[in-house]
C-alpha cells in the first residue's frame, strides 16, 4: 500500500504562529493524503479540538494568546485527547522533559525535514490506533470500530457506509454538538461536488435505521447548532 493510502482518513490539527510554517505543513500533509486543520495559537487551537477529532497535533511551544505549553497543560486531565507532536526551536533538555511530562509523545527540533514529521505524524497515529478499543458503546448501540460494524442488542444494522461513518462520528465524539459543515469535512473530500446540505438527508435516514432497531433518539438535534449524542 502506498503511503498516501495508508495516511487516507488520518485527521492532524498543526499549530504554530508562523503561517508560512503551517501552510506548508498542511500542504505537504494534505498531499498524503491527510485532513488537516490549521490554527495560529492554542486558543485556536482548544476551540478546534471542541469541536472536531484530530488523530494527531503537531503543536509548536512559542506562539501569542496561549502558548503551546498552556495548551498541554489543558489537554493534560483529558480521557480522551490526539497523540502530539511538539515542533519547537526550543533545544534545552529542560523544555523537552517539560513537554514529555505535560503529555507530548514527541518532540522534534526546527529546522525539521518534512519527511521526518510526516514519518513521525504516521507512527503516533498508528500507537493511536493501537492503544484505543475498537468498540464504542452507547446504552445498546455496540460500533465495532475495527470491522466497521454497528449493532443494537447484537443485531448488525443495515447502514450505508457514510451512515455508518456519521454515526461512528458522532458516538466518538458523544456530548459534542457537531455543526452540520463539521461534519460535512469529516465524511466528505474536499474536492466533493456535494454541499453540506447532504448531511441532511444522511442524517434522516440514518436516524429512521436507528428508530426502527428501537434507538429513535439516539441523535439530538441543537437547533442553530447541529447535532450531539449525549
Amino acid at each position: 500500500m502506498d503511503t498516501v493510502a495508508q495516511s487516507a482518513g488520518m485527521r492532524v490539527l498543526v499549530v504554530d504562529d508562523s503561517e508560512r510554517l503551517r501552510q506548508s505543513l498542511a500542504a505537504g500533509l494534505r498531499s498524503q493524503g491527510m485532513a488537516v486543520e490549521t490554527a495560529a495559537d492554542g486558543v485556536e487551537a482548544l476551540a478546534l479540538l471542541d469541536s472536531l477529532p484530530f488523530d494527531v497535533i503537531v503543536l509548536d511551544l512559542v506562539m501569542p494568546r496561549m502558548d503551546g505549553v498552556r495548551v498541554l497543560r489543558e489537554l493534560k486531565p483529558r480521557r480522551s485527547k490526539p497523540r502530539i507532536l511538539v515542533l519547537s526551536a526550543r533545544d534545552h533538555v529542560n523544555d523537552r522533559v517539560e513537554a514529555l511530562d505535560l503529555g507530548a509523545d514527541d518532540y522534534l527540533l526546527k529546522p525539521f525535514a518534512f519527511e521526518e514529521v510526516r514519518a513521525r505524524i504516521k507512527a503516533l497515529a498508528r500507537r493511536s490506533t493501537d492503544d484505543a478499543s475498537p468498540i464504542l458503546g452507547v446504552g445498546a448501540l455496540s460500533i465495532d470500530t475495527s470491522a466497521k460494524l454497528a449493532r443494537v442488542d447484537g443485531t448488525v444494522l443495515p447502514l450505508t457506509p457514510k451512515e455508518y461513518a456519521l454515526l461512528e462520528l458522532l458516538a466518538h465524539r458523544r456530548g459534542h454538538v457537531l455543526s452540520r459543515p463539521a461534519i460535512f469535512e469529516q465524511l466528505y473530500a474536499s474536492d466533493s461536488d456535494a454541499s453540506d446540505k447532504v448531511i441532511e438527508a444522511l442524517m434522516s435516514t440514518l436516524r429512521t435505521k436507528l428508530a426502527q432497531a428501537g434507538l429513535p433518539d439516539l441523535i439530538e438535534t441543537r437547533r442553530g447548532f447541529g447535532y450531539v449524542v449525549p
